[in-house]
């Protein structure tokens, strides 16, 4: 399950330009083109059991299923939005739909998992294209009230997509089949194209005033792909190759290090960040926060339909109340952060996530929905809405003005990252069955306990610098995993536009 927070700091900075003909469309085109990776990341995690039963494969395998696509999200979104920026949003956008869409349908037509996981990697690819140019054309399409309107609108239709695609995907996997799930996404991604084309004004993009860190984008996708790898074969048993990928995986991860040096500020990952104690704390505790939700909003629906026999329907239904409370607590989480700063409700949002986790020991066989699965969810959806918002009032004030969108985009990339290794080491859950699963699944969960308990305490060195009240209340996560990123590229577009 995937969402996507609003960098309220990067909507700010959007260049007023011409008003277009068709706001509406606008957004409904922004809408539209988004709620493809919304779907996408909140069905398939419902449609994992039966993947998995339909092409048969290890462990390793099915979680290769979510990580294929995780990894050039996480290593190319910062690019796509360069990209945008050089060769024009609207351009990049219908690139980045029609990829999504192509391999959506190639996804559907998979006849084994090897087949699916390079699917997965282009859609991956096609959503870091779609996303972060996506907002980049509602930014500027709208100013002032009407501009926070849309994004509201922007919000609500992301939150609501987010709600709804487990729902509508465990009841495709029930009654057509996984594959359903994919092809959903043909039908939106055509309207969204069309309608694109003839409201989205052209923009042919500045072919000089928008470097590319090619380089950057190359090693980080080589290193974090070699060390995803090490880890998700690891897991099950350290080989010569699975340690022989991890020392390229780090040997990758320091040429990248130089990569950026040589960069300079240009770089997608300028390395000065680092030097500022609260942004090692934020990104340290979102590494920890969000690879902890990730491997607890995949494990959860699989154990439910796996070990408790729940339908897909059903297991979909069960997480129905996640992202509804994070969309109406995120909000206020977020005028709160912005009156008394971020620390004490991102300390508290980490403990009740914490809390959620010990509580989903209560998931056993048996055990009701109401008294054994709903209390986990909504304590950490309950904790996720208390940190989403403060996370970003506090990335945003932890660096000065010219490094807030590079903040943004690498605490984005760290939160995305963090739940790749978290797949990538519970291949031993996946691979469990029946009561070995329930054992496994409850040490994973305890394991989470612990490591959302560590981000509390990274929480606490955060300093309490807020924002504005004002940015502090608008900052909405859609359904609990913040993606600074999708609104990077409105910053450094508008800071490079600023400065010639």
């Amino acid at each position: 399950m995937t969402a996507h927070t609003l960098c309220d700091r990067g909507m700010a900075l959007s260049r007023q330009g011409r008003r277009p003909d068709h706001p509406r469309l606008v957004l409904a085109t922004t809408i539209l083109a988004s709620s493809l990776a919304f779907i996408d990341g909140s069905v398939v995690n419902v449609g994992l059991p039966a993947i998995g039963h339909s092409l048969t494969g290890s462990a390793a395998d099915l979680s290769w299923v979510i990580n294929a696509y995780l990894l050039p999200l996480s290593a190319l979104i910062l690019f796509g939005g360069a990209l945008g920026d050089r060769f024009g949003r609207r351009r990049l956008l219908n690139i980045g739909v029609a990829l999504f869409a192509a391999s959506s349908a190639a996804c559907a037509m998979a006849p084994t998992l090897a087949w699916l996981c390079v699917a997965r990697a282009l859609q991956g690819v096609g959503a870091a294209l779609l996303l972060p140019n996506s907002l980049a054309i509602l930014g500027g399409a709208f100013e002032g009230a009407a501009r926070g309107r849309a994004v509201g609108i922007w919000s609500a239709s992301g939150a609501m997509a987010g709600a709804l695609g487990p729902v509508l995907g465990g009841w495709l996997i029930d009654r057509v089949g996984w594959p359903a799930i994919f092809l959903i996404n043909l039908p939106l991604a055509a309207a969204a194209i069309a309608i694109g084309l003839h409201a989205v004004r052209d923009d042919s993009g500045d072919a000089r005033g928008a470097r590319l860190d090619i380089a950057g984008a190359v090693i980080a996708t080589a290193a974090l792909g070699a060390l995803t790898w090490a880890l998700t074969t690891g897991s099950n048993g350290w080989s010569a190759a699975a340690l022989a990928a991890a020392a390229a995986g780090l040997a990758l991860g320091v040429a990248f290090i130089v990569a950026e040096k040589r960069q300079g500020d240009r770089a997608m990952t300028p390395l000065a960040l680092f030097g500022a104690r609260s942004v090692a704390a934020l990104n340290l505790m979102t590494f920890l926060l969000y690879g902890a939700l990730a491997g607890y909003l995949l494990l959860l629906p699989y154990a439910l339909i796996e070990a408790l026999h729940y339908s897909a329907l059903a297991a979909g239904a069960a997480l129905l109340p996640f992202p509804l409370v994070v969309g109406l607590i995120s909000p206020v989480a977020g005028a709160v952060a912005g009156r008394i700063g971020p620390r004490i409700p991102l300390v508290a949002g980490c403990l009740l996530v914490a809390a959620g986790l010990l509580a989903a020991l209560l998931v056993n066989t048996g055990a009701g929905y109401w008294t054994g699965v709903l209390p986990s969810v909504l304590a950490v959806g309950l904790g996720m809405a208390c940190a989403a918002a403060p996370l970003t009032t506090a990335v945003l004030s932890s660096v000065d003005a010219r490094h807030t969108g590079a903040a943004s985009g690498l605490n984005s990339a760290v939160a995305r990252v963090g739940g790749v290794v978290a797949i990538a080491l519970i291949g031993a859950v996946l691979a469990a069955h029946a009561a070995a699963l329930l054992r496994a699944f409850h040490l994973a969960a305890i394991a989470g306990t612990v490591i959302s308990a560590a981000a509390a305490i990274c929480s606490a060195a955060v300093g309490d610098g807020a924002s504005s009240p004002d940015e502090g209340s608008r900052a909405i996560d859609l359904n609990g995993i913040t993606d600074r990123a999708a609104c990077v590229a409105v910053e450094n577009s508008r800071q490079r536009e600023a400065s010639t």
